[in-house]
């Protein structure tokens, strides 16, 4: 097993005051960081409502009752912890640049899995790749941490993308809503943005973190090109120069753009990344103006 840490212990330190944050309202369980907009058992105190056959008499409005002769229930905020999870991208793609993506998307994930574990968030952990990987599910706190790093350290990536497979298992494993933190390079052969559009229309808040290499998106090379492509061992052979850098780059940020047009119209958030970015950076930076960490 690889020795050295995902992340050191004085920026794990720096990540204790951050949680995670989603925009909707999911039904769960008390518990979290977020408030809700369902009524239930809690501690803040929300509305009245007319007491029905079957409510609960410790939850009348006694005092209410003497004044009124009418019985009222108590309703108060409920703080749901919903499932926060992880998708990971493990496909070969994501082994290019001087810093591998797949090593950055780790780090990154180790980051919001410690923030998550701090604020008693339930975290999944779920590779993917051509089809979803065994998952790891921590919560309880930060003791947890460290069987999510060794679960984290022990990916290794393999295989191609394929969107629209992942998003017809996930949907068929989680059938409960939540949170959905997608770390990959959206690269695939075939579109990406329906299975983005189909995982929202079943009710998943979408956190579409998109990374890419320098070399990604501005190939540095010139002349006449033999590439081989890391997922399906294709071979191109393309002449590049200046103006079909130009041309390839323009094109690398509509991709992005349409990646992050599936996040907004959903209500959720696209945090674009390249790997030169430090992970510190990125958290307190990119995620924390996008309001999905605060």
């Amino acid at each position: 097993m690889n020795s050295t840490p995902l992340i050191d212990s004085a920026f794990l330190e720096k990540l204790e005051r951050l949680a995670i944050r989603w925009q909707k309202s999911f039904p769960g369980l008390v518990g979290g960081r977020n408030i809700s907009h369902f009524a239930g058992p809690g501690q803040e105190f929300l509305d009245h409502r007319q007491f029905h056959h079957g409510d609960d008499l410790r939850a009348v409005n006694w005092r209410a009752y003497l004044r009124l002769e009418k019985l009222f229930l108590k309703m108060f905020q409920v703080e749901p912890r919903i499932p926060v999870r992880l998708l990971l991208d493990c496909s070969n793609s994501m082994t290019s640049g001087a810093l591998s993506k797949f090593d950055y998307a780790r780090k990154l994930a180790a980051a919001l899995c410690y923030v998550g574990l701090v604020r008693l968030d339930t975290i999944c952990i779920q590779p993917f790749g051509h089809q979803l990987g065994d998952s790891f599910v921590c919560s309880g706190g930060r003791h947890r941490f460290i069987p999510a790093v060794n679960f984290l350290q022990g990916l290794k990536p393999v295989g191609r993308t394929s969107f629209f497979e992942i998003a017809r298992q996930f949907i068929a494993k989680y059938p409960q809503r939540g949170l959905l933190i997608i770390i990959s390079d959206f690269l695939d052969d075939a579109d990406c943005d329906r299975p983005l559009q189909f995982l929202a229309d079943f009710g998943h808040e979408l956190m579409l973190v998109h990374l890419w290499a320098e070399e990604d998106r501005e190939p540095p090379w010139d002349g006449q090109l033999d590439l081989v492509d890391a997922e399906t061992d294709a071979t191109f052979e393309i002449g590049f120069d200046q103006s079909a850098r130009q041309n390839y780059t323009a094109a690398f940020d509509e991709y992005g753009k349409g990646v992050q047009r599936v996040a907004l119209r959903n209500s959720g958030r696209y945090i674009g990344l390249p790997t030169s970015t430090t992970i510190e950076e990125a958290v307190f930076g990119s995620l924390a103006r996008s309001g999905g960490i605060q």
